[in-house]
C-alpha cells in the first residue's frame, strides 16, 4: 500500500495537481445530516439537483461500487492579473478556460497511470458535476478545515483551488484527518457578504448567494429584493475568499491553461454593454461563462446596472 499511495502522490504533482490527500471510502454521517437539514430549509433555491441521488452524494461506494478509497486533489487558480477595477466583475475562477474541461482530462490521465502501473482498477473522477461532497472529503483526507463562508482553505494556501475526487477500489494508505479549524473568532466573510448569504456555524445559504443569482438561477428576473447589493458581480461573486486573510498567502498558479481570457481583463463597462450574442459565443467558447448564456450576462448586467 506505500508504494501504492507513494505512486498516487507522484502522479498528482506530475499532472499539476498542488495537493493529493486520501481517505477511507465511507457513508458521511454526519454530512448526510447537515445536508437533510440544509435541503429542508430550501436553501438550495432553485437548484433542485441537489436533491437528487442523496444516497450517492453521501457514500462514495455507492457511485464506485467496491470503492475503498477517495483521493482528493485541488488545482490553485489564483490569477496573477485581475480585471480593472471599474468593470463587471467576474469570480477569478472564470477567468480562463473552463475548468471542467481541463481537470476531467487529467483525471482520465490519473487513470490510465494507474491501470497501467497496477493493472485492472475500477475507479472514477469528479470534478465538481456529480454527487461528490469534495469539501468534506478535503477535510477528512488532510487538505484543510471548512471556513466559516464554506470553502476548503489550506493553511499554506488559502481558498482559491479547484477540488477534484478521483474514487477508487483499492486500499491505500490513508491522511490523517484536518482536525483543527483555523477561522477562530474571526468573521470577515460572515460580515462582508452583500446579501448576507453567510449563516452562523458554517450554513451557507445558497438561495441568497450572489454566484447562485448570477449563474445557477435561470429565470429571466432576478428578485428585486436583491437590487443594489450585488456590488457589480457579473458573473460568481469572491468577496467572501478576498477578505479572508488566510487569502494573502495565496500565490498565482503557473497553468497555461487557466491564464485569463484577454477580454475578461480588459472589458469596460461598454464593451460588455455593447457584446453581441455571435462575440460572446467566440470570446467564451470555451469559458465557465456559457453556463449562464449570453442572455443571463445581459439579464446579469441590466440588473446590477439599475
Amino acid at each position: 500500500m506505500a508504494y501504492r499511495t507513494s505512486f498516487i502522490k507522484q502522479i498528482a504533482a506530475e499532472l499539476g495537481f498542488d495537493y493529493c490527500g486520501i481517505a477511507k471510502a465511507v457513508q458521511l454521517d454526519e454530512d448526510a445530516k447537515r445536508l437533510e437539514q440544509w435541503l429542508s430549509k430550501g436553501m438550495n433555491g432553485n437548484m433542485q439537483y441537489m436533491q437528487n441521488h442523496f444516497d450517492l452524494r453521501i457514500d462514495p461506494r455507492k457511485l464506485v461500487p467496491g470503492a475503498k478509497s477517495v483521493i482528493t486533489l485541488l488545482m490553485n487558480y489564483f490569477p496573477d492579473e485581475h480585471q480593472l477595477t471599474s468593470s463587471p466583475k467576474v469570480s477569478k475562477y472564470a477567468y480562463g478556460k473552463d475548468y471542467h474541461i481541463i481537470i476531467r482530462k487529467k483525471l482520465t490521465e490519473f487513470l490510465v497511470s494507474l491501470r497501467k502501473e497496477f493493472g485492472s482498477i475500477e475507479g472514477r473522477g469528479f470534478v465538481d458535476s456529480a454527487p461528490v461532497l469534495e469539501r468534506s472529503w478535503a477535510q477528512k483526507s488532510g487538505l484543510g478545515w471548512i471556513g466559516k463562508n464554506g470553502n476548503l482553505i489550506t493553511k499554506k494556501n488559502g481558498s482559491f483551488f479547484f477540488i477534484a475526487s478521483l474514487i477508487v477500489d483499492i486500499d491505500l494508505q490513508y491522511d490523517d484527518q484536518f482536525a483543527k479549524d483555523y477561522c477562530g473568532s474571526c468573521t470577515k466573510c460572515i460580515d462582508h457578504c452583500p446579501t448576507q448569504a453567510i449563516l452562523p456555524d458554517k450554513v451557507i445559504d445558497g438561495s441568497k448567494c450572489i454566484s447562485y443569482f448570477t449563474i445557477e438561477l435561470k429565470e429571466a428576473l432576478i428578485p428585486d429584493n436583491m437590487k443594489g447589493k450585488f456590488d457589480d458581480w457579473l458573473f460568481g461573486c469572491d468577496v467572501c475568499q478576498d477578505v479572508c486573510p488566510w487569502n494573502r498567502f495565496s500565490t498565482p498558479h503557473k497553468n497555461e491553461t487557466f491564464k485569463p481570457i484577454p477580454e475578461i481583463l480588459s472589458f469596460s463597462n461598454k464593451d460588455w454593454e455593447e457584446l453581441t450574442e455571435e462575440s460572446f459565443k467566440i470570446i467564451f467558447k470555451d469559458s465557465p461563462l456559457k453556463r449562464t448564456s449570453f442572455n443571463g450576462i445581459r439579464r446579469n448586467l441590466s440588473f446590477i446596472k439599475q
